[in-house]
């Protein structure tokens, strides 16, 4: 696994990609398979167990990787490339029967 953008924030970053992996592989898979509504039901528990399992490690993570950027003077940058070109919407994907 990669380290994280300050030295202080890779066991955090380790601690979170492992409680993701685990929780991911365990929710693609039925997920994929379940019917519409079974599969809103099971995303529903899905979200929840990984609120219980992980959501405290990220909220961790995620406030020392901010920290960081702020402390290395990123945030101006990011501000600054954020005002020149603005993300107003998700980019589209092509479906694969469009694709070239």
């Amino acid at each position: 696994m990669a380290h994280s953008l300050a030295e202080e924030c890779t066991p955090m970053k380790r601690e979170y990609d492992a409680c993701f992996n685990a929780w991911f592989e365990g929710y693609l898979e039925p997920a994929v398979a379940a019917t519409p509504e079974t599969r809103r039901q099971y995303s529903t528990a899905k979200a929840a167990e990984y609120e219980r399992n992980c959501g405290k490690i990220w909220a961790q993570y995620k406030e020392c990787v901010q920290k960081a950027v702020k402390n290395k003077g990123l945030d101006v940058l990011l501000d600054q490339a954020r005002a020149e070109n603005p993300l107003k919407e998700p980019p589209s994907i092509p479906s694969p029967d469009k694709a070239s």
